[in-house]
């Protein structure tokens, strides 16, 4: 496995991922496609944000990225393929040590309900709940996590 810096090229890879990896909880696809400009990854985000991505056998599988300015885990997804196969560990240990990096000794998450319990193990706090991005009366686990 391999974990790089995500490049602009990388976008339109890193926005199916996202889709097919909320598409692994079952959503309708109605659901899903009103989620779609959420889901998107674009050449600006990359320029102005700190993204990674693993790669196994020159495959994405996997991808993070943070919102320094608001100390926020903005996304990390996994291919569905590679779900339970020990990826989220790795690439979770890699960006906490990015993290510390970047000067960041604590940061948040809006959790995807069903990714709730991966967080709770890797250590996160639940510490309420924040209104989705895409559908304001759903309500999203808001996590704390503490750098060490």
């Amino acid at each position: 496995m391999l974990i790089r810096s995500a490049k602009e090229k990388d976008c339109n890879i890193l926005s199916d991922l996202a889709y097919k990896s909320k598409a692994y909880w079952g959503y309708t696809e109605d659901f899903l496609k009103q989620c779609k400009d959420d889901l998107t990854v674009t050449k600006e985000y990359i320029r102005e944000n700190p993204v990674y991505l693993m790669e196994s056998d020159n495959n994405i599988v996997a991808f993070y990225s943070f919102t320094i300015n608001e100390r926020k885990l903005d996304a990390l997804f996994i291919d569905p393929t590679h779900i339970g196969k020990g990826l989220g560990r790795t690439i979770w240990d890699h960006l906490l040590n990015k993290a510390k990096e970047l000067g960041i000794n604590e940061f948040t998450l809006d959790s995807e309900p069903n990714a709730e319990g991966f967080y709770l193990k890797m250590g996160a706090k639940n510490i309420g709940s924040t209104p989705s991005s895409v559908f304001p009366d759903r309500h999203l686990p808001l996590m704390k996590v503490k750098v060490f």
